[in-house]
């Protein structure tokens, strides 16, 4: 479970006698996988299509905004997709944070107070939270501004981001799996 959050926050080769050293060989596994997984995301056709729904003006960051917009439907729609419910899930994903907090990466360690205190993981569910994040991570960003009311292209597009996600979704969980034979649609 860290290992994959880890997966955005530790830089540079997985072998890096740093890395190696400070977390598990799970660890460090889980930390792959969520590359690799960012590499296949990046690079699927439905991905790619939705990442054209954005406007012009904002394409630059479509990429985190469609993985933010995804990231809204996993959580609406979470009961569907796994059999622990997602308010039991993120309370056991923060406990692993807090336990862990010391491994953690300092930007990480940032992160994760407010991912806790806010409960990132649940509000997704709900589109304010989804403007509010995008919001957020504009003012992290240099020239972000356009991220600022990014929700928008959510919201005017919402049915087919939707069925964009629910297509999506089968063949990165099937690619997760290992399946040699992922579907790409």
């Amino acid at each position: 479970m860290l290992g994959s959050v880890l997966g955005d926050f530790v830089k540079g080769p997985l072998t890096n006698i740093d890395v190696t050293a400070r977390y598990s060989p799970e660890a460090t596994r889980a930390m792959a996988l969520h590359r690799k997984i960012d590499s296949y995301t990046d690079a699927h056709p439905v991905v790619t299509g939705s990442r054209r729904r954005v406007t012009r003006e904002r394409r630059r960051f479509a990429g985190i905004m469609i993985d933010i917009f995804y990231d809204h439907f996993l959580a609406k729609y979470w009961q569907e997709f796994h059999p622990v419910p997602l308010a039991t899930f993120a309370v056991d994903f923060y406990a692993v944070l807090s336990r862990r907090h010391a491994e953690l990466p300092e930007r990480l360690q940032r992160v994760a107070n407010s991912m806790i205190e806010f409960d990132w993981l649940g509000s997704y569910a709900h589109l304010e939270s989804i403007d509010t994040a995008l919001n957020r991570l504009s003012q992290r960003l240099r020239r972000g501004d356009a991220l600022v009311g990014s929700a928008e292209e959510l919201r005017q597009n919402y049915a087919e981001m939707e069925e964009d996600f629910r297509r999506f979704l089968p063949d990165v969980v099937a690619f997760a799996r290992g399946d040699e034979h992922a579907a790409s649609s």
